[in-house]
């Protein structure tokens, strides 16, 4: 039965952020609605972590079988992706480049706050 109250959960948010992104009047992808509807109701502590716990280790224990159709669909797009390589390739560079100088700034600033709080508690 507990199984069964997880999946309701996730399925429902998931169910409910479908209904939100159709009354959008822009596109916003519902699967990101899901995530910040759970988010919310994991801060407001409607629902607690132990509800979602095993069918969130479940999904992400088998996140890679969810890769397997967009990989085999990939494939049938091999010539546009040849004409556009360079364009591809580019945007990889350019933003693999910023996450790492994103991080980097991230985790020096928390490391300063840190100090600081560190400080102030002495």
């Amino acid at each position: 039965m507990k199984i069964l109250l997880q999946i309701g959960i996730v399925f429902g948010l998931y169910w409910l952020s479908q209904c939100i992104e159709a009354a959008l009047p822009f596109p916003f992808p519902a699967s990101v609605i899901s995530l910040l509807l759970l988010l919310i109701l994991l801060v407001l502590k409607v629902v607690k972590v132990d509800h979602i716990r095993e069918k969130a280790d479940f999904l992400l224990g088998n996140l890679s079988f969810f890769f397997v159709p967009v990989s085999v669909s990939f494939m049938n797009y091999v010539d546009v992706v040849r004409d556009n390589a360079a364009a591809f390739f580019t945007i990889c560079v350019v933003s693999t480049v910023l996450c790492f100088a994103v991080t980097a700034w991230t985790v020096q600033l928390t490391s300063r706050l840190l100090e600081k709080r560190k400080g102030a508690a002495k």
